[in-house]
Formats: C-alpha cells, structure tokens, sequence
C-alpha cells in the first residue's frame, strides 16, 4: 500500500484496501482481548478484599466473553466467498396468497436481521403478488462476511399458521425459498455467452419514483442453460438495471458452481449432503402453538415474533458451529 504505482489500478487498490481494513479489525479485537486477559489476575486478587472491584471484574469478564465470542465468529468463515457481500433472494413456494405473504414476511425478517448486524441493505427487485405479499425479491447486503453469515439461512422456511386469507380461517402451511449467492465485482472467472440469455424489459412496479412506472426500464434476464432468472428494477436506466442484472446473474452462476463443487466432494467422501436450496431448514409455527425450530441443529425459540423482527442470531450462530465442526 506504501508502493507509489499502488493507486494506479482503483478497482484492485480498493480491494486491497479493504482486506486491510477487515484485517486490521481483527487483529485490533485480538490485541485487546489479550490486553484485557492479562489484567484478570490483578483484578481477581484486589476482588477478594473489595467487593466494588469485584462489580468490576465481573464487568471486566463480560466484555471478554464478547471480544472472545467476535473472534470465536471469525474463525468459522473460511469459505474462499465467506468475507465479502450477499445477494439475497426470497421466492414464494406453492401456496397462492398466503404463500406470497410469507415470502414477504420472511424478506422483511431477513432484511432487518441484515440491518441488526449494521450491515448495508440495498433492495434491488421486488415482483409484488396478485393480492398480497411478493413473489420473489432480491436485495444486496454489504459488510464483513455478509456472504458467510447470511449462507446460514439458505434453504427452505416453512410457516403454519391459521390463514388470513381463508374466509373459513383454517390452518395453512406455506413455503418460502431463500438462495444466497456472493457478490462477485470481477466476473472475469464466470464465462456467459450472450448466445445463452434471454433478456427482457419490462414497466417496473412498487415503490421507485414516477419515472420507473412510466418506461420500460426494469430487466430480466434468463440463462437458458441453467434456467436462473434475475431481474433488477431499482436504477433509472435500462442499461444500469441491465448491468446490475449482469452481475446478479455471475454471482448466481457462480454459487451455483460452488455447490456443485460441494456436491461432488460430499459424493467422494461417501457423505450424504443435500446441498439443494429444495431443503427445509427451519419451521415457523404460529399455530396450534408458537415456535421456531431449525432442523439442522435442533435450535429452538418460542418467541415467534421476535424472530420474524430478525433476531435470527442464535439459528446462524448454531448452524455455522455445525458447519464448521463437519470441515
């Protein structure tokens, strides 16, 4: 970074640039924590005679068990995409209206959960449902092992619950998808040929202004190899939606070719690992009763509510300590 030539290339200083940033974070939670460590022996002998002190110790060992329970977090993204930021997807399963309305209801719970973190949420596409709810959507997340944090919630979550839209209010279980992919700046590694994409415009809908309502600036773009849609409706141009479209597109492409890669080495080593976003993760029931289990890892929480406002912590917590223990 000191090399005069260093700022002479933008895109790769800035990468570097923020590497180094990340790094020097850790780095600094490390020292203090090694700082703090080092003053309990002290701490511990005056508290025996001072019960004020000892007020303090117990302080004192709190904020260790945050620093250590921070670092602890690090060390559980290894994956070569974990650092970096998320493209987050939500699609209605089978269902109709209600499941449109959970789709919506589970974006919402993902996107606060993104902001609780302190990271940066950008919504780039929303598909509204006929009656209520959306169909799919997709929005952005910037910070520090977005990528790692948010790979915890891909999968299928599944809602019971007594519905709104039964005029006879009978129980209805509804399905929502959620595909997490990373967000790739340089897609030079991931090849698309113009040959295998079908791209169409179309009006923009929902929130955005006058001007997106107005022109035919919102684009979808197909991959006809794999099937994967992605369509973006939150710039002012049809080439900057298209851009965006672009990238969405490799970053998909990409996960997609990550988990492939997983698949294969899950075959080699003789293990059964569903690696699909077809998989049911975790289950929201908010009636006969109230509770949200994972079934990945047996996490349970009875306050359902608190959980759709996006206290998702404890689930992604628990499913990365068991993702890495399998490593």
């Amino acid at each position: 970074m000191e090399d005069p030539s260093f700022w002479e290339d933008a895109e790769s200083a800035a990468r570097l640039s923020s590497e180094h940033a990340r790094l020097s974070r850790r780095l600094r939670t490390f020292d203090e924590l090694s700082s703090d460590i080092e003053e309990i022996d002290g701490l511990i002998e005056l508290a025996l005679d001072d019960e004020g002190i000892a007020s303090e110790l117990e302080e004192h060992l709190e904020q260790i068990e945050r620093k250590l329970g921070a670092l602890e977090e690090q060390r559980l993204f290894s994956g070569d995409y974990d650092a970096g930021d998320a493209l987050v997807s939500v699609n209605a399963g089978a269902g109709g209206t209600d499941a449109q309305d959970w789709a919506e209801m589970v974006l919402r719970m993902e996107m606060r959960y993104a902001e609780s973190r302190g990271f940066t949420v950008e919504l780039l596409e929303v598909s509204a449902g006929e009656e209520a709810g959306v169909k799919s959507a997709t929005f952005r997340v910037d910070g520090e092992n977005a990528y790692g944090v948010f790979g915890a919630e891909r999968g299928v979550h599944r809602l019971v619950r007594l519905s709104p839209f039964d005029a006879a209010h009978r129980r209805q279980t509804s399905f929502a998808g959620v595909e997490v992919a990373p967000v790739v700046e340089d897609a030079g590694e991931i090849e698309i040929s113009e040959d295998d994409l079908q791209i169409d415009t179309y009006r923009a809908s929902g929130a955005g202004g006058q001007h997106v309502n107005k022109t035919d600036s919102a684009v979808r773009i197909t991959h006809r190899p794999t099937g994967i849609v992605v369509q973006c409706q939150n710039e002012r141009s049809q080439s900057a939606n298209k851009a965006t479209a672009m990238k969405m597109l490799a970053s998909k492409l990409l996960e997609r070719r990550e988990r492939e890669r997983e698949a294969e080495i899950a075959r080699e080593k003789g293990e059964a690992q569903d690696v699909n976003f077809g998989s049911q993760i975790r289950s929201y029931v908010l009636h006969p009763y109230t509770l949200v289990k994972d079934h990945r890892t047996g996490v349970e929480v009875g306050d359902v509510q608190r959980v759709l406002d996006g206290d998702l912590d404890r689930f992604v917590r628990a499913y990365l300590l068991t993702a890495a223990a399998k490593r």
